[in-house]
């Protein structure tokens, strides 16, 4: 079944389940694995998951993954022995998945050619890896993290089991680490709907209010010019993910772009679902000669 597919089966079932109390009361970078941009971001050269959209039900949001804050979820956990990360080194952060049975999960769904997807975002957002881990024969994965700013990290699982109790169902869970040394936290910079990387523009529109299913479009530009380079990345010519400042919830933010060669751009469009009002850090992603490049901007969600 495609992600598309499922985030429609579950986008459904979520209006229903809203719907039908309702009506019963009315009677009726680069290609490497890490690039960096901003002071205190890191930014993974490895490509990222996102699909699918809701095809009904305009303005009601689905909700197949919650807000990837639990290490648990509908007897599938994240577990680690690791608490603590060393600062200013690259590192391994291994962890595993356990299904409903305690044991670990092996056999998940490939998603845009990944099994997983793994981000490690600082609490205060100066700080975003977006990466592919391995795993090995016994469950346990093993996310190669570049080196991290000082503070409290929350580092987050994207998954969907291939087999058991939740086949074909799409999981995102997380849990916090303690970076060694003495954290500095920078304010979060104002919303805007533009920013620039690496000589790039991109402009963020969308008419966003929490707890509704909006169209979000992004365009990129060069030097005053529209682009229409982009290349695929993973099945897509960008990928979006969002997390609210404060507690650090996790957008599901679904491209809806088709894929055509090496000429996409500049206007994409993404299916944008926000459960909370308030400042949102967005982290766009998008490739053009070979090159990752990683553009991150702050936006107010109603």
């Amino acid at each position: 079944m495609s992600k598309r597919l499922r985030t429609t089966r579950h986008a459904l079932a979520a209006a229903t389940a809203v719907l039908t109390p309702a009506l019963a009361a009315c009677g009726a970078g680069t290609g490497s694995d890490h690039t960096s941009g901003m002071p205190g971001m890191n930014h993974s050269g490895t490509p990222s998951a996102s699909a699918g959209a809701m095809a009904s039900m305009p303005g009601m949001a689905g909700a197949a993954t919650g807000n990837g804050l639990a290490a648990a979820k509908d007897g599938y956990r994240m577990t680690s022995t690791a608490g603590s990360l060393p600062a200013g080194k690259a590192t391994d952060y291994r962890f595993t998945i356990t299904g409903p049975d305690g044991n670990p999960v092996t056999d998940f769904a490939v998603d845009q050619t990944k099994r997983m997807h793994f981000y490690a975002v600082r609490t205060d957002l100066t700080g975003f890896q977006h990466l592919h881990p391995t795993i090995a024969e016994d469950g346990t994965w093993t996310a190669p993290l570049a080196a991290l700013q000082s503070g409290t990290w929350r580092l987050y699982a994207s998954f969907t089991p291939e087999s058991g109790t939740g086949k074909g169902k799409d999981f995102v869970l997380s849990r916090t680490v303690k970076v060694s040394g003495m954290a500095m936290t920078t304010s979060l910079p104002k919303a805007s709907g533009t920013t620039a990387v690496d000589g790039y523009t991109v402009t963020v529109k969308g008419d966003l209010m929490a707890g509704m299913a909006h169209q979000l479009t992004a365009t990129v530009s060069k030097d005053g010019k529209p682009v229409t380079d982009l290349q695929p990345y993973l099945d897509t010519y960008a990928h979006l993910t969002a997390f609210h400042e404060g507690d650090l919830a996790f957008a599901h933010l679904h491209p809806e772009t088709k894929v055509d060669g090496d000429h996409g751009g500049p206007a994409l469009t993404f299916h944008a679902e926000f459960a909370q009002s308030g400042n949102w850090r967005l982290f766009l992603q998008f490739q053009t000669g070979g090159t990752l490049h990683t553009a991150a901007l702050t936006l107010h969600v109603g």
